[in-house]
């Protein structure tokens, strides 16, 4: 669906094409004269307008030109019954995409509506893809894992994805929500569109409002030119919102705007964008209790929870360890240039028996940099660094003991995680994020080793 605006003094042939343009899915706007279509360009920001050139009052020519003078994103085609090549190049160099002389048919006129929408799509794209983004694999049937768990999850994506519904996707930061957010949209009738991510976590929530809607120029220091945002990077396609649960009320009110009204406007700007995009939600929290705590908009939880995907963290589908270690192994092999290697068994059954609390993503992490360090056919024991690779003490050791073992023996990987993790609190006066910083670990990382190994402080119990 595209936001377009007919001018044409010609009120039949105005009704024809309104009638045409309707039938194809897209949200049309008729005007009989240049005024009236910029009182509608002030107000609202159009994907494209379709103008005649000879108008009563301000001709076709001095519209395009005001036009773009307001929105520059606004795609415009003219039409007219004098066409010469004069006419055809002071349209084209006033910003013209496209010209189409009367008489026409509607099959032709609809063709030259989808290109130029087509290349307004494209350089949203092109926009979009100037950041950086990871190699992902969106086919459900390639995604790495064989537990009934994950089955269970890529079977429910496989549903949703024919349908247009708003989704939540939970979990655990690193099971790979994104992942599957990715499958849905291209498994989906939107795939032939963009498929946007915001890590709504990522950046200070006065920019998260620029990135997502975009901004006009001048709308705040730093602001030297128009940006189009995320939401409008997507129209067509799906806009993926990661960790939806760090973005404040405020915000949350102009995403319940577009979910409800399908409209926005940019940061600094008055005029409304009309969008047709599929929304999906991710977090790592509790949703739940962020409402109950007025953390997060009740309307709008009920708004994107309308199907819920629940991912389980590794530690609850081990059967999916092995089968991404290989996959991994033989991803970092290639682009690091090595022969492809195996890897020990007994590593292999140190990487299955850890928790892994930041789930595939440290997986992906600690197999990188053990096939980087890596000398032989194989991934050792002494190879893998658990918890963190720049510790002094990883989980899983390289030194050797007297008695000509390689590493500590498994049943003091624990005893050994939780002493460090004590030592470095007691170094931070118990203050856990400090200590966190001092491992090079993450808050979300050391707040589930202390559960884990039940560790308590008397400040922690009196600050509850």
């Amino acid at each position: 669906m595209a936001h377009i605006l007919i001018v044409e003094d010609d009120i039949n042939l105005g009704q024809v094409i309104f009638q045409e343009l309707k039938r194809h899915n897209h949200e049309v706007e008729l005007v009989e004269n240049a005024e009236a279509a910029l009182v509608r360009v002030n107000k609202y920001i159009y994907d494209l307008m379709l103008t005649d050139l000879k108008l009563p009052g301000i001709d076709g020519i001095e519209l395009l030109k005001q036009v773009k003078a307001i929105n520059q994103t606004t795609i415009v085609l003219v039409m007219t019954g004098y066409a010469s090549v004069d006419t055809a190049v002071v349209a084209m160099k006033n910003g013209a995409q496209d010209f189409i002389q009367k008489p026409f048919g509607l099959h032709e006129l609809v063709q030259k509506i989808d290109d130029a929408l087509s290349i307004k799509r494209m350089k949203n794209e092109i926009d979009y893809l100037r950041h950086t983004q990871e190699d992902i694999i969106y086919r459900t049937t390639d995604i790495i894992g064989i537990s009934p768990a994950l089955k269970k999850v890529l079977k429910m994506a496989e549903k949703v994805a024919k349908a247009d519904s708003t989704l939540l996707i939970t979990g655990e930061t690193g099971v790979g929500k994104g992942l599957i957010a990715g499958a849905i949209h291209h498994n989906s009738s939107r795939s032939a569109n963009n498929f946007v991510q915001v890590n709504c976590a990522a950046l200070p929530q006065n920019i998260l409002e620029s990135e997502l809607f975009g901004h006009e120029k001048g709308a705040f220091t730093g602001a030297v030119r128009m940006r189009v945002g995320r939401v409008e990077q997507a129209n067509m396609g799906t806009i993926f919102l990661d960790e939806i649960g760090d973005m404040d009320t405020g915000l949350q009110s102009k995403v319940l705007r577009v979910l409800e009204e399908r409209e926005f406007e940019r940061v600094g700007g008055e005029r409304t964008i009309k969008v047709d995009v599929r929304v999906i939600t991710a977090t790592n929290q509790d949703l739940y209790s962020l409402v109950e705590r007025g953390k997060f908009r009740e309307d709008l939880f009920y708004r994107i929870n309308v199907v819920n995907i629940h991912i389980p963290p590794v530690r609850q589908r081990r059967e999916d360890i092995e089968p991404l270690v290989t996959y991994f192994i033989r991803k970092y092999c290639r682009e690091f240039n090595k022969p492809q290697m195996g890897i020990e068994p007994q590593a292999l059954q140190a990487i299955i028996d850890y928790d892994w609390p930041g789930n595939i993503r440290e997986i992906r992490n600690c197999i990188e940099r053990a096939v980087l360090l890596a000398e032989g056919e194989a991934v050792r024991t002494q190879d893998i660094s658990i918890l963190h690779p720049n510790l002094n003490h990883p989980a899983v050791s390289t030194e050797r003991g007297d008695n000509g073992d390689n590493g500590r023996s498994l049943s003091s990987l624990a005893l050994s995680e939780k002493e460090m993790i004590l030592d470095a609190l007691r170094k931070n006066d118990w203050i856990q994020k400090e200590a966190a910083t001092m491992l090079g670990i993450s808050k979300r990382v050391i707040h589930y080793k202390i559960r884990k190994y039940g560790i308590t402080h008397p400040r922690w119990i009196k600050n509850r």
